[in-house]
């Protein structure tokens, strides 16, 4: 007999395990809870945690997440997943969130009650990353709305509170982009490949075609044609020699196999038996060539055109590895000399800013719960009865929806003095008042590793000069601080931005891109990448032997591919430079000293409720 347990949320915990596995169809799968996030491997399923006070919203979590994990798991398989799915991120975020949806729809055609369940989890997701105070499109993933999107057409069931202000603020896009598309959801749900082929076409549609990779469906036809040729070309009597043959092996087994050998030396001459014994390949015959490897990848997803000469040089490190601890720590010195003159002005500017994000977390009471702050409205039921339940309230935090700020700053040698100073110490401030308001925030720097081309031109000059080689350059991309490091293991990280030798030049650019991508891999349900920059892509050695506007007119792409995607909230500020030229949103500063001010407005902006305080941050654009 099993013992038994004072625990009273046991039993639903057993029966819930149990009919987890029966959904699944898989007597043998694991069931836990935990309170670590939700998941699932290969034999098991990790189930929320559920408490000894059995509240509502605990039960509705756990029965929704396990329902969506057992219909993933019977109606989901992953070598078919695997051969569609896409090579890019962004493409991968839509064609997973589609098929986990796909998944469920089937399972709420067949069993209506797991429909009601995965609501309750759908809605307490919304609920923890903030969509229903989501007022823009950019706001929310576009492969979050498409999962919600497919869900609600192949069910017809209205989408919970927060998961319909996502799919109401992505529809018109959807629709007008995808729609044709959608019309055919129906005819394929039950069939996951040809769900997947229509996924695909999906992500196409919307404007990710560039990530798929290849067709597989194409290779298989290609391989299957192939197959056919080869078929074709053999001679006609091969088939009724082969049958002869094969009556006279069966009446003298013996005969036949020492005849097939004799046949097998006639047809190897001594030269060819030589080769053999050596173990030497011997040569295909002619227009049987082995197939040619695939082209690489392209390096940039906004230019496929766009080339790098090599790669192998180019350097993504950590500001720690870069100088010695005593370095870091007698650069961070000197930043912090620096900062003495403006602290007066700048830490008014930081309070300013932590006030108005701090405004916007409304607080509100939460009644009728078991412990807590005794409610005073309650007081008279207590004193009548000090047993009654639900006389406590407790005071609930509205954060914000969960939001990751990157700031990417120009490293380049035009930075050299007051300007890095100021961008080092602007930097420091905000993550650590952003840090404050829960907030995470990424420090990113971009340069090059040598002036003038490094070890790239050199292997270009050794290697005879090629006509238009691309961006002939070593990159170094710097990572000063992660998001989910605390500031106070950054702190010393930023000085290094003072150290002599490390500015030299910018392509802007590869950087953005390589700091979008960075981006698009963060949980956090809102992404805003804030640039600093003090002038146009500069680098000589690339722009000696391409076209004039070659770095300019890939920073323009890179731009734009990132508005179009509205994954990430892109803005810009310029030190001396107009940067309004290359970003819708942006302003240019003329002095260094305005910066602080201005990326507190920036962001301050783009946090406020109001529609006419975002409107602000336009409205400096147009005045400066």
């Amino acid at each position: 007999m099993s013992k038994p347990t004072d625990n009273p949320a046991d039993p639903f915990k057993k029966a819930l395990a149990e009919a987890t596995k029966v959904l699944a169809d898989d007597p043998e799968l694991g069931v836990s809870y935990s309170v670590d996030p939700p998941g699932m491997t290969a034999d098991a399923v990790r189930l929320p945690q559920v408490s000894r006070r059995m509240t509502r919203a605990e039960v509705l979590l756990a029965r929704g997440t396990a329902d969506a994990f057992a219909l993933r798991r019977r109606y989901h398989d992953a070598p078919t997943h695997a051969r569609y799915l896409p090579a890019g991120q962004m493409a991968r975020d839509l064609y997973e969130a589609m098929e986990t949806a796909r998944c469920e729809a089937v399972g709420a055609r067949v069993m209506p009650g797991t429909a009601s369940n995965i609501d309750a989890m759908i809605a307490a997701e919304a609920a923890k990353r903030g969509y229903a105070q989501a007022r823009e499109a950019g706001e929310v993933p576009l492969s979050v709305a498409a999962g919600y999107m497919v869900r609600h057409l192949a069910t017809g069931r209205p989408l919970p509170k927060g998961a319909d202000t996502v799919m109401d603020l992505w529809r018109g896009f959807i629709e007008d982009q995808a729609g044709g598309t959608l019309d055919r959801l129906d005819d394929v749900l039950a069939d996951q490949a040809a769900f997947a082929r229509l996924a695909r076409q999906v992500i196409t549609d919307l404007g990710y075609g560039d990530q798929l990779g290849d067709d597989p469906d194409l290779e298989n036809d290609e391989t299957e044609e192939e197959g056919a040729e080869a078929d074709s070309e053999a001679p006609e009597e091969y088939g009724e020699e082969q049958g002869q043959d094969s009556d006279e092996a069966e009446a003298n087994p013996e005969q036949s196999q020492d005849d097939m050998q004799d046949a097998a030396q006639a047809h190897v001459s001594p030269d060819d038996m030589s080769d053999m014994e050596m173990g030497e390949e011997t040569e295909l015959p002619e227009g049987e060539a082995p197939l040619e490897p695939p082209p690489p990848a392209p390096h940039s997803e906004a230019d496929p055109e766009y080339k790098v000469f090599s790669a192998e040089f180019d350097e993504e490190i950590k500001a720690e590895d870069l100088a010695e601890p005593a370095e870091l720590e007698r650069l961070r010195a000197y930043l912090d000399q620096q900062l003495d003159p403006l602290k007066g002005a700048v830490g008014r500017l930081a309070n300013k800013l932590q006030r108005r994000l701090q405004a916007q977390q409304s607080r509100s009471w939460e009644f009728d719960r078991e412990e807590g702050i005794l409610d005073a409205g309650r007081l008279a039921r207590v004193v009548a009865n000090p047993t009654t339940p639900l006389s406590f309230k407790i005071e609930k935090d509205t954060e914000f929806r969960d939001t990751v700020v990157t700031l990417l700053l120009d490293n380049s040698g035009s930075m050299r003095g007051r300007p890095i100073s100021i961008a080092a110490i602007c930097a420091d401030v905000l993550a650590r008042t952003l840090e404050r308001c829960d907030v995470k925030v990424e420090i990113l720097g971009f340069t090059t590793r040598a002036w003038k081309g490094g070890q790239s031109r050199e292997r270009w000059l050794a290697e005879g000069r090629a006509q238009a080689p691309g961006r002939l350059n070593d990159l170094r991309h710097i990572i000063y601080k992660s998001a989910d490091a605390p500031w106070r293991r950054a702190r010393e990280n930023l000085g290094l931005m003072m150290k002599e030798g490390l500015l030299k030049e910018n392509i802007d650019g590869e950087a953005l891109e390589w700091a979008h991508r960075r981006m698009m891999v963060r949980p956090e349900a809102r992404k805003i990448l804030m640039v600093i920059s003090d002038g146009a892509p500069v680098d000589d050695s690339t722009l000696s032997v391409n076209a004039a506007n070659y770095l300019e007119k890939h920073l323009r792409d890179v731009i734009a591919m990132v508005e179009r995607r509205k994954a990430v909230e892109l803005i810009a500020i310029g030190i001396g430079h107009d940067v309004t030229r290359y970003y819708q949103r942006a302003v240019t500063i003329t002095d260094v000293e305005q910066l602080a001010g201005a990326m507190t407005e920036q962001l301050a902006s783009l946090f406020d409720k109001d529609p006419r305080g975002r409107a602000r941050m336009v409205g400096i654009r147009r005045a400066v």
